[in-house]
Formats: C-alpha cells, sequence, structure tokens
C-alpha cells in the first residue's frame, strides 16, 4: 500500500517544477517579472490541489494496467 504522504510530496516537488518552468516562459514571453511571479505563484496553490486529488482519484478508482 502507497501512503497518502507520498502523494503530497510527489505533488510538492512536481508543483516547484511546474511553476519554475511556467514563470520561465513567462517572463521569455516578455511578461514582466512582477506579473510572471503573481502567475507562478497563483499556479503553485491551485495546481498541487488538483494534482493530489487526480492522484488519488486514479489510486483509489482506476485499475487499468494493474495486474492483481
Amino acid at each position: 500500500m502507497v501512503h497518502y504522504k507520498r502523494h503530497i510530496l510527489k505533488s510538492v516537488s512536481y508543483r516547484i517544477l511546474g511553476t519554475f518552468i511556467t514563470v520561465l516562459l513567462a517572463i521569455l514571453a516578455g511578461l514582466p517579472i512582477k506579473w510572471a511571479g503573481i502567475v507562478g505563484i497563483g499556479e503553485l496553490i491551485i495546481k498541487p490541489i488538483i494534482y493530489f486529488l487526480h492522484e488519488r482519484f486514479w489510486y483509489k478508482w482506476v485499475k487499468y494496467g494493474i495486474n492483481d
């Protein structure tokens, strides 16, 4: 059995990487650093929650690719 704390840690590390990439792309696209940071913070708050719920849904309800 996989403990839910593993999913939380995985979510956090994934979001740090994802937020860094989003902010970098926003800056490269010409967005001022302040606005790129605001976009990054908004994403950092919302996406871990969505990812965690998605991960738990798959773990509990989707049995595709799991051999019993």
